[in-house]
């Protein structure tokens, strides 16, 4: 068993690479152990963004740490993916500490890629450090209008077309358009929806909006678009195929699948890995999940030809799907659905209107839950906590009773570590 310092034992944790391949010995290592302890319910949580194993053993050990007193005498086992994804270190973190760089980053004049940042796009997009360092030079000198813009978007889109394509949510949604038209207009419109969001004690130039902030937030959407391919080809083709040898080697064995946002698509995507018959999985929450709210539709209801990549797959959960959303994850709220759509509309998109203005069709489920699946339930944290929850089926948790903290641009996307929810995880599995 890996790490020591846990806050929970037995614990294990699996290795992915970016195209799904495991760590071979820490899976062996999972199969052959799992019953040696007299595992019965078995937690997988994945990390979403995160630059090192640091920092995604670090939310494993502080979002583990109340469940052995809440379930005190269930036959527990805890499992934390690893697998290859980056986080701008300007992202604050609720009750996680800051690095020097992001505080020197928050009080810069101007967005440069800090430290941090910069190792982060090299260890994401490997072989593409020339391209690194024109776009951090560009970001400082903040030099020329819309053709240095145009040439900004250029690099951008350098860094995304080495990405293996992988599988997209819903079967209107292609590539997002941000990374296809005119990067001047794009970053225009981040630009403006950066300064509607900007923290009211924020300097008073944040009030104009400048597109180089907007270009900061096209490089940034470009690497979440890079984590969200990449989430669904590591569950697929890893988690997934996973969770079948453990049925295999473990029969009994009751999987509990967590995932936090682009950690969520990778659970998620899981679903699909899994071998023909595996009813291993007993339930699946997602925790501000950063991947279209359609991923399960039966029909997009903007094409109803068309269905969501997941259609049908929580029928393979044994348990219920439960899916936490928060009106206060400004970077699914605001963002998310920018990004996804931005296509050089005129239409006016700020703040929190923002999804609002956009439609539906690009909203994200962290923002409002799983939609257009028949039967799915709606109920507020408090109403899930005091249970039972449904048996099986979608269940959308409105968690903004305690998702509701962290500054701009993300907002509380990543204030995840409450009691609370590790509690829905125990009740989504039924585990007591």
């Amino acid at each position: 068993m890996a790490d020591p310092g846990m806050s929970v034992t037995p614990y294990w944790e699996l290795t992915f690479d970016a195209d799904g391949d495991v760590d071979g010995p820490e899976r062996d290592r999972l199969l052959a152990q799992v019953t040696e302890h007299g595992v019965r319910d078995l937690v997988v949580f994945s990390h979403g963004w995160n630059n090192d194993r640091s920092g995604a053993t670090a939310l494993y050990r502080r979002f583990f740490a109340p469940i052995p007193a809440l379930a005190p005498r269930a036959r527990l086992g805890y499992v934390g993916v690893i697998w290859p994804s980056m986080r701008f270190s300007d992202e604050p973190i609720p009750n996680f500490p800051r690095s020097v760089a992001a505080e020197a980053a928050v009080a810069a004049p101007v967005p440069a890629l800090d430290r941090d940042t910069r190792r982060a796009l090299l260890q994401t997009f490997p072989g593409r450090a020339t391209v690194v360092d024109q776009l951090a030079r560009m970001l400082d000198e903040r030099a020329g209008g819309a053709r240095a813009l145009t040439e900004f978007g250029r690099l951008v889109r350098l860094l995304v077309d080495g990405e293996r394509p992988g599988v997209a949510d819903t079967g209107e949604e292609g590539e997002p358009a941000v990374f296809t038209e005119d990067p001047a207009t794009a970053c225009d419109e981040f630009a403006e929806a950066l300064a509607a969001v900007r923290s009211p004690g924020e300097p008073a130039g944040f009030g104009i909006p400048n597109p180089w902030d907007g270009a900061k937030e096209l490089l940034r959407q470009a690497t979440y678009y890079t984590m969200k391919r990449r989430a669904g080809t590591v569950g697929e083709q890893g988690l997934g195929p996973v969770v079948g040898k453990l049925a295999q080697a473990a029969p009994g064995l009751r999987v509990h699948l967590v995932g936090h946002s682009f950690g969520g698509r990778l659970v998620a995507f899981a679903l699909r890995g899994l071998p023909d018959g595996v009813r291993a999985v007993k339930s699946v929450t997602l925790l501000q999940g950063a991947f279209s709210h359609y991923a399960f539709a039966d029909r997009v209801p903007q094409d109803p030809d068309k269905a969501g990549a997941l259609k049908d797959r929580q029928l393979w959960i044994d348990g219920p799907l439960v899916c936490c959303h928060s009106r206060f994850d400004t970077a699914l709220g605001t963002f998310y659905p920018l990004a996804s759509r931005l296509s050089g509309d005129d239409r006016s998109c700020l703040g929190s209107e923002i999804a609002a203005v956009l439609g539906p069709e690009w909203g994200a489920m962290g923002h409002d839950g799983v939609q257009a699946v028949p039967g799915t339930v709606r109920l507020d944290l408090a109403a899930a906590l005091g249970g039972p929850l449904p048996a099986s089926g979608c269940v959308n948790v409105d968690a903004a009773s305690v998702v509701c903290r962290g500054g701009p641009p993300t907002g509380a996307h990543s204030d995840i570590v409450h009691p609370e929810l590790a509690r829905l995880v125990l009740a989504a599995g039924r585990i007591t």
